[in-house]
């Protein structure tokens, strides 16, 4: 393992480095990953670079390397952002960016180890998510974990030539607590 920072069982969540911009930066911008994210633009290495030299600095986002403990594999990044320290609250998301990897529970794994993290490092209270409806592997995953549909944002989502539904998803620490 490579400067782990949080680790599960079959992976470990670690700071993003230099060389992983090239790599993420290849995810970000496969047509198939990037149809379930809140994006729709390319993305450069050079971009990619600037994103992870901000991260050290900054206290409104944690995002981190999901990686199998394997091979030291960097199969994507998962992280808290929007911290609102007053209400204990931060937004979540994740991407595997490595398809070959998709299926196999990793990001199940990696939400639970940030939420875990979240919980009793950061003592926060709750973390929210938004996810397009259709995205049933996702809300698997976060439904696995103990995230609760809250709501739904009425095609707030332009993708593929259509607007999709993103549904609002949280989990309380007392949640979490009660799973655990």
């Amino acid at each position: 393992m490579i400067n782990p920072f949080l680790i599960g069982t079959r992976l470990y969540l670690r700071p993003l480095e230099n060389g992983d911009a090239a790599t993420l930066a290849a995810y970000l911008n496969d047509p198939e990953v990037m149809s379930t994210l809140h994006r729709s633009h390319p993305l450069s290495v050079k971009a990619e670079q600037a994103f992870i030299d901000g991260l050290a600095q900054s206290q409104e986002t944690l995002t981190l390397g999901t990686v199998l403990k394997e091979n030291d594999y960097l199969i994507g990044v998962v992280g808290l952002h929007q911290f609102d320290w007053v209400n204990r609250h931060a937004g979540f998301g994740i991407t595997i960016g490595a398809r070959k990897e998709w299926g196999k529970g990793h990001g199940t794994e990696a939400t639970a180890l940030i939420v875990e993290h979240a919980f009793t490092t950061l003592n926060l209270n709750r973390v929210w998510l938004h996810v397009m409806a259709e995205n049933e592997r996702g809300i698997r995953a976060y439904r696995h974990v103990g995230f609760q549909t809250e709501g739904t944002l009425r095609q707030a989502l332009f993708r593929g030539g259509r607007y999709h539904d993103l549904l609002t998803m949280a989990i309380l620490q007392g949640d979490w607590a009660a799973k655990r």
